[in-house]
């Protein structure tokens, strides 16, 4: 294990950053020019055709009934919680190994979360599904990219009268079963934050699902308004911003393409770092988009090596480094001895769909080195 040598591959003015968002819009530059003139000359800034036209072509790729767009992929969640009618007391089933917004959506809406583990594929443990009097929902996520066993969930939920939800936050373009995510459960939720596979230039995310549960969702979004007057609930100021929406849209013809080059770059890693660190596995009834590339590595090692790699010029980061049900805000006792293993011990590789050829192979070279005898 080296800390402080040196890499003889090493390029002393390298430098891999762990995100590079501007070759997306390099690749889209005249579309997405135009599309945000056209939206500052019209001054059309929220609402109207150009959301409705953005519902549409999400609707459209996921295969869902109907659309709702949102400010960000939290307020999605929010938005879908309340639509369900999921509010003070009840339990919501769902993973500690997630970004804090599944557990904190959860919490927003008065209700409590119930921690699960998770599986070799760092989703949630169908196994480990229980049932109690105050339970109602089951908030998974597609961590990393790549769905859960949706089906064995949709059975456990059907059994005791549960809605579901899927995180979706991830896994945008990604399928299970041959199908898209974003309609197979009650309600999807989609972010479109940035750095996420189809990413926007600022905050933005999506809801997906039947059209009746789409309507509550609409309602949620804007005020707990049906009408421009008439206020049914108490709602909350959650819609897309149209910037976002049409930078969005225009994007999503690239999707399939950004994730195929992706998904080629990420099993390039796991067969070149497999003997070396734990790379993640393809659950056999997903197709993983890969958000994320996340290895765990031998215990111990993982901040010893993100150091080394940050010397070589490589960012890395980390997803998680401390589980939701572990932190002050939502500790409640519980225990999942495998998120809190493998968080002790994951890190995020570069992955992006432009990362170069030999900065790849600079990362893997690096990372066998630090591991060298």
């Amino acid at each position: 294990m080296i800390l402080n040598g040196s890499n003889n591959f090493m390029n002393q003015n390298m430098k891999i950053p762990f995100v590079d968002l501007y070759p997306q819009y390099e690749e889209l530059k005249s579309d997405i020019d135009s599309a945000i003139a056209d939206i500052i000359t019209r001054s059309d800034f929220i609402t109207g055709p150009t959301v409705d036209k953005f519902e549409r072509v999400i609707s459209e790729y996921t295969g869902a009934e109907d659309c709702a767009s949102i400010g960000s992929g939290t307020n999605a969640l929010i938005c879908a919680l309340k639509a369900l009618g999921i509010g003070p007391d009840d339990e919501v089933l769902t993973v500690g190994h997630t970004f804090v917004s599944t557990t904190e959506s959860i919490v927003n809406v008065g209700a409590i979360p119930r921690f699960i583990d998770i599986n070799e594929f760092y989703q949630m443990d169908t196994d480990q599904l229980v049932y109690s009097s105050r339970l109602k929902a089951i908030l998974f996520v597609d961590l990393y990219g790549q769905t859960p066993d949706i089906d064995k969930i949709l059975e456990f939920a059907k059994q005791w009268n549960l809605v579901v939800i899927e995180d979706a936050a991830q896994s945008f373009g990604a399928e299970y079963k041959g199908k898209k995510v974003g309609n197979m459960v009650d309600l999807t939720c989609f972010s479109f934050n940035p750095v996420k596979n189809l990413g926007a230039m600022g905050d933005a995310g999506a809801v997906t699902g039947s059209k009746k549960l789409i309507d509550k969702v609409r309602m949620y979004r804007d005020h707990g308004r049906k009408t421009k007057f008439e206020y049914d609930t108490v709602g909350y100021n959650a819609r897309i911003d149209n910037l976002q929406a049409v930078i969005v849209g225009t994007k999503l013809k690239k999707i399939d393409e950004w994730l195929d080059k992706k998904i080629s770059i990420c099993r390039k890693y796991t067969e070149q770092l497999n003997d070396v660190v734990k790379c993640p596995k393809e659950a056999p009834w997903s197709k993983h988009s890969y958000h994320l590339y996340v290895v765990e590595t031998p215990h111990g090692t993982r901040d010893d090596l993100q150091e080394f790699l940050k010397q070589q010029g490589i960012q890395t980061n980390i997803h998680y480094k401390i589980p939701t049900h572990r932190t002050k805000a939502f500790y409640d006792g519980t225990k999942l001895p495998v998120t809190e293993r493998i968080c002790e011990n994951i890190i995020s590789l570069p992955c992006y769909h432009t990362l170069m050829e030999h900065h790849q192979d600079f990362i893997v070279k690096s990372i066998k080195e630090f591991y060298a005898d």
